[in-house]
């Protein structure tokens, strides 16, 4: 319900005036709505739903090195006593990003991209600087933080299009979109933090090179959050090599750090891409080898899966499917919780079943509340979403596939969400029960020669040449001497 203009005009301005503070790293006076108390305070709700919501990839020695770089930078930053946390989550997504309070989170998809320990880094430096900045809390608020992996929220916005960019990122989190100027401070911190623990910040520079191909090769999709609507790759390569130059000689760094072989040593066995024991699409479909069961993708849709749920969203963002588990001891308990936490309100609703598997089909609508006219307190209920709930009864759990768009679309959908639903079965494929993930391993040379003859040497396929080309930041006529690190992938 919002204040009359001119009865919060006064609480309005005291309420600016009470929170000027001066930037960490600027040293400037601003406008901040968020305290460093509540910072640390909005960190510490988010942290454990985006561990509940991606997980943490298991491998103590990963973690520990993340940890450890992580408190070695960020004494030497600008907001030192921050309580902060570096973590790995298990994504396959090229990604790294930062909450409010010093929480930064890297996913196992960009630590296998990366090829020393300067990149990694110098990416790491990019996200303590968006906290040192404050540029997390100037965009953060706990309405958003709230939104982490909640379903509500999903049903109850008509924006379906940022989901289904998330789909697209693959990552469902709600990320901070910093701007063009946030973006090149956070890449000068980079520099600055990552040479001041003794690293050549050079080779954060040569990543972007990385970032670039990467989305290249996926048609512009799938771009990690600092790289995505910023300034171009090609103008920070440029600035940061300088900027890298000019702190080296203001720090007297001489010997700068790389350590290649040490760090692509300690990623080999990394999992990459999608980790099929947590579910994987092939042909179209979905599959939970664990789990037991499969379901189909709409055609053309993009997709994200995490330990939480599954989303689906088409291209042009008209629409969403997310496929989760719900809690309840029977069909009937678990869909009276959903329409009283969500406020639905139930229009239709039928036993049914799912190839021989008790189902129950709802078509319900989110009501928004809009207020009319600043004076008139009077409020009019609008539907701004309507949603097809398909729940399904499989091994003891209640599965849902929850279809949602805006109302005048919803009938264009309905057949797909339905079709969707309905195609939910138990999986009995051996050969998708039993798949194991791709991983990352190191080979070394036996002989000098170019990259594309020592990926035929080691028989990769010809299609898969140029992917790993950019998983090796190199391209594929680079002259590789004997005894040379590369990495590959092999199940």
């Amino acid at each position: 319900m919002k204040t009359p203009f001119v009865a919060g005009y006064s609480a309005a301005l005291l309420l600016l005036l009470n929170s000027c503070s001066t930037n960490p790293v600027s040293g400037k006076r601003e406008v901040s709505l968020v305290s460093e108390g509540q910072e640390v305070a909005l960190g510490k709700q988010a942290d454990p739903q985006i561990v509940a919501q991606y997980g943490l990839y298991e491998n103590a020695e990963l973690q520990r090195f993340v940890q450890e770089r992580g408190k070695q930078m960020a004494a030497v930053s600008h907001r030192p006593n921050l309580p902060y946390e570096f973590k790995v989550v298990d994504s396959p997504v090229l990604n790294a990003f930062a909450i409010p309070g010093g929480y930064v989170y890297l996913t196992r998809g960009i630590l296998a991209h990366f090829n020393n320990e300067a990149q990694f880094a110098g990416v790491l430096g990019h996200e303590i600087g968006h906290v040192t900045a404050r540029h997390s809390a100037q965009q953060q608020t706990k309405a958003t933080l709230a939104q982490v992996g909640l379903l509500g929220a999903m049903i109850a916005s008509p924006r379906f299009g940022q989901y289904a960019e998330q789909a697209q990122q693959g990552l469902g989190l709600l990320f901070l979109k910093f701007g063009r100027d946030d973006e090149r401070e956070a890449d000068q911190l980079g520099v600055e933090y990552s040479t001041k623990i003794g690293y050549d910040a050079h080779h954060m520079a040569d990543f972007f090179q990385t970032l670039q191909r990467e989305q290249e090769k996926s048609g512009g999709e799938a771009l990690p959050d600092f790289l995505s609507t910023h300034p171009n790759p090609g103008d920070r390569f440029v600035t940061v090599n300088q900027l890298a130059t000019e702190w080296q000689q203001k720090a007297g760094l001489t010997n700068a750090k790389v350590n290649r072989d040490s760090y692509l040593r300690m990623i080999d066995g990394i999992v990459y891409g999608e980790d099929p024991k947590q579910g994987f699409v092939e042909n179209s479909v979905f599959y939970h080898p664990e789990l037991r069961f499969q379901f189909p993708v709409p055609t053309g849709w993009q997709h994200q899966n995490t330990p939480q749920q599954v989303q689906m969203a088409p291209k042009d963002g008209k629409a969403l499917l997310i496929f989760t588990l719900v809690a309840g001891q029977t069909l009937e308990a678990a869909a009276q919780q959903l329409v009283q936490q969500y406020q639905l309100q139930v229009a239709e609703s039928k036993n049914t079943t799912v190839n021989g598997l008790p189902a129950l089909a709802i078509v319900a609508d989110q009501i928004a509340q809009q207020q009319q006219g600043q004076a008139a307190p009077q409020q009019q209920a609008q539907v701004s979403a309507r949603t097809l709930l398909y729940l399904i009864r499989y091994t003891d759990k209640n599965y849902l596939m929850l279809g949602a768009s805006s109302p005048q679309d919803f009938t264009t959908y309905f057949p797909l969400f339905s079709s969707t639903a309905q195609g939910f079965r138990q999986l009995s494929d051996p050969d998708k029960i039993n798949r194991q993930p791709e991983r990352v391993r190191v080979k070394t040379l036996k002989l000098r020669s170019t990259l594309q003859q020592a990926l035929r040497t080691l028989q990769v396929p010809e299609k898969r040449h140029e992917e790993m080309a950019i998983l090796n930041g190199m391209p594929l006529n680079e002259q590789l001497n004997a005894g040379s690190l590369i990495k590959v992938v092999e199940r």
